[in-house]
């Protein structure tokens, strides 16, 4: 896609055609920055930001703010962030509670009540291709995301 004219843009048109179809469309993005991202960022109209409850998480959260404002600066000024969700989190593990504390910095107010716990059954279920609801929708993980996908329903319905 390097060479490809408006390469930036190639999700977004693609993703134009269908966005009637749907009441969300969900990208999921790598977490690296390149032109896959980019297609990524300049398609969504807002963005949730998955955050390990890790240190380097937050060194490249740092990283994805600036991505995030050179996309809004340069190819979708609209695109908005609607949050941040902090997953692999351990209750045991001060480290967990401080990076909460970190992210409540980074996005006052914008932080998700909902929390993804570190969970064997969330790692198991990309292994046998499914995704936690269709794996074990009754497990910790599955019961988190559930909660999750309510509460941005629920943040959607106020706006």
């Amino acid at each position: 896609m390097v060479n490809l004219e408006n390469r930036e843009f190639r999700l977004s048109n693609l993703l134009n055609l269908v966005r009637n179809e749907y009441d969300y469309l969900l990208i999921d993005a790598p977490p690296s920055l390149g032109l896959l991202t980019i297609n990524s960022l300049v398609a969504a109209d807002e963005i949730l930001i998955p955050v390990q409850s890790e240190y380097y998480a937050l060194e490249g959260l740092g990283q994805l703010l600036e991505t995030i404002s050179l996309v809004q600066n340069n190819l979708k000024p609209s695109l908005g962030i609607m949050g941040a969700v902090i997953t692999m989190f351990d209750a045991r593990n001060k480290l967990s509670a401080s990076v909460m504390a970190e992210l409540y910095q980074y996005f006052p107010n914008r932080v998700f009540r909902s929390v993804i716990p570190r969970s064997v059954r969330l790692a198991e279920a990309p292994s046998y291709g499914r995704s936690i609801l269709h794996y074990d929708k009754n497990s910790k993980g599955g019961r988190a995301y559930e909660k999750l996908a309510r509460e941005i329903i629920d943040l959607e319905k106020i706006v």
